[in-house]
């Protein structure tokens, strides 16, 4: 039974045969095709000769019958911001209802029960679906640092007739039905920039960069979800898969073409809710738009919420989260703290080095900044590249901005104590011991570094802290190539020279490039002993930022092998400089 055949047997299913035209408009095919198909499903027994479903028909039905549905809400819907901060994206309400009590009210209208919701960021949030809508709840613990496809994982060994449902979609009709004959995934009728594959002439999904949009919803028989869950335990198991999605199994290894058909429905049929603006478009009235970012841009702009438009998620930074938006015809960009940060930075501080460095050509001044809760809004740079840490001529440019910066040796109130902010990080954990097991020892070494620090000359002045690769900017103005120094907000008094041992690392740099950085920054004339301090704060700084990626993997936020390396800067960098002293 082909795909068109299983079409019009669906609709046989659920209502019976008045003539051709009705069947028609029923199934969406031609009346060629009901001909035809109608011929062949007599010939091969599902319909008698006045075109009732057979006992055959009957028991192909109910073999096939949907019986149980996954819906995947793990993620952090990064693109809903800045609504995804106090709401996670499956339970937004559109239209008086919540996208998921809307999904599984229509999955419970066709008989399906059996429904397990895959949740990780705020997953406390999903809790009350058990009681009032009889759902199994699967915990996704990597939802921060895997995509979608190890969500399906989590449930890749139940079996069934199963229905893959996207957490972020509202249909107006019931997408689900109480009869399915074959395997699909659900495409829209309509062009998508972003996606990859489309649907061909044979209503198969393939790959090609002229795309077609894919709404994620998709129903797997028995036989094809054991292979595709056979294929994502597969892809699982390789680290080189976490940022995929879960529909990279549907294409079998090596195959440019999904191993089941498409099911083609029109672009309104279902609406994806992925950005705050769909949100808006949808539904206006929804109580999620509430949002004190928004409501910030509109009093600081003095706009209506409806004003501000083409709201972008940037990526996603270490420390905070960030968007795109436009405002009375100016481009801006809002940033908003992320997970835990209220306890790792002082926002008051921060606005004090805004208020140190204004005016002096470092960094664009803030249109807005709130020293309380971090909120801040800043000029979008057109143009803008990030160093290369790599380049020779990017790293003689950053160094010549960075050191006339350091010769300012500009003044604060607040110190960022290295080893301080070890132990408060460190104090965050809250009693759970590092995931190394050689940490205490590891630290007691990093610690004994200060005797040699101490006893050191020191550039003493406002220091950045954080400045890596990334936060130097180069972009034009006026045809000329400008660089800043941008995100301000751990900058304090220190030994200046601890910003080139965090440009180092944040660089995973070696020990060569880190000479190499040294040589440029001091223009080849670094002392023996400055160099050996350098590596001091190399440890240090190592160990600082390794204890604050302990903190945020606790949070659901993991950072992979930059962690493991700044664990590795302390304990090598410790070797080294105690090496060095011994020679001087």
């Amino acid at each position: 039974m082909n795909k068109q055949e299983a079409d019009v047997l669906n609709v046989l299913a659920e209502k019976p045969f008045v003539n051709q035209r009705t069947l028609a408009e029923e199934s969406g095919r031609s009346l060629g095709i009901i001909n035809k198909s109608l011929k062949n499903l007599k010939e091969e027994g599902y319909l008698t000769d006045d075109s009732k479903l057979t006992a055959k028909a009957k028991h192909l039905i109910k073999e096939r019958k949907p019986q149980r549905a996954v819906i995947l809400a793990a993620g952090f819907g990064m693109r809903m911001v800045p609504i995804n901060l106090t709401t996670p994206k499956a339970l937004l309400e559109v239209k008086g209802e919540r996208l998921i009590e809307r999904l599984i009210r229509q999955l419970n209208e066709v008989g399906i029960t059996d429904i397990t919701v895959v949740a990780g960021f705020m997953m406390d949030e999903f809790e009350y679906l058990i009681d009032d809508f009889g759902i199994d709840l699967v915990i996704n613990k990597e939802y921060a640092g895997k995509n979608n496809l190890h969500s399906v994982w989590h449930v890749s060994e139940k079996p069934g007739n199963i229905y893959v449902v996207p957490c972020d979609i509202w249909c107006e009709e019931n997408p689900f039905r109480k009869t399915e004959l074959t395997s699909w995934y659900m495409m829209a009728d309509a062009e998508n920039p972003d996606s990859d594959v489309r649907v061909n002439r044979k209503e198969q999904i393939v790959r090609d960069k002229n795309g077609q949009h894919m709404i994620g919803i998709s129903y797997l028989l028995e036989k094809d979800w054991q292979r595709v869950a056979s294929r994502i335990r597969e892809l699982d198991a390789n680290p080189r898969y976490d940022t995929f999605f879960w529909e990279e199994a549907l294409f079998d290894q090596g195959k440019s073409r999904m191993s089941i058909p498409a099911r083609v429905v029109s672009p309104d049929a279902v609406i994806e809710v992925n950005t705050y603006e769909q949100l808006r478009d949808l539904d206006s009235g929804s109580g999620h738009l509430s949002s004190v970012a928004i409501d910030i841009i509109a009093d600081i702009f003095k706009v209506e919420p409806r004003e501000i438009t083409d709201i972008t998620m940037l990526k996603k930074g270490m420390t905070n989260r960030s968007f795109l938006f436009n405002a009375k015809g100016g481009k801006y960009i809002m940033r908003i703290p992320g997970e835990g940060t209220d306890k790792m930075i002082n926002r008051k501080e921060e606005a004090e080095v805004f208020r140190a460095i204004s005016g002096l050509g470092f960094c664009d001044d803030p249109v807005y900044i709130n020293p309380d809760n971090g909120f801040k809004i800043t000029k979008f740079l057109e143009g803008v590249r990030s160093c290369d840490p790599e380049s020779e001529a990017d790293l003689k440019k950053c160094m010549r901005k960075l050191r006339s910066f350091h010769e300012m040796k500009l003044k604060v109130p607040h110190t960022f104590d290295l080893q301080k902010q070890i132990e408060f990080y460190e104090s965050l954990w809250k009693g759970t011991p590092s995931i190394y097991r050689d940490y205490k020892k590891t630290k007691e070494g990093i610690f004994e570094l200060k005797d040699y620090i101490d006893k050191q000359p020191k550039e003493w002045g406002l220091t950045h802290i954080d400045a890596v690769p990334d936060n130097f900017l180069f972009y034009q103005r006026n045809g000329k190539e400008e660089l800043q120094l941008t995100d301000w907000e751990y900058s304090g008094m220190q030994d200046t020279h601890v910003d080139l041992a965090m440009f180092s690392i944040y660089s995973m740099y070696t020990k060569d490039q880190i000479d190499r950085l040294i040589d440029i920054y001091f223009e080849g004339k670094c002392a023996p002993a400055v160099r050996t301090k350098i590596y001091c704060y190399v440890a240090t700084c190592g160990m600082l930022w390794s204890n604050w990626c302990e903190y945020k993997r606790q949070l659901g936020v993991e950072f992979g092998e930059y962690s493991l390396r700044q664990y590795r800067y302390a304990k090598e960098f410790y070797r080294y400089a105690k090496e060095r002293m011994k020679d001087e």
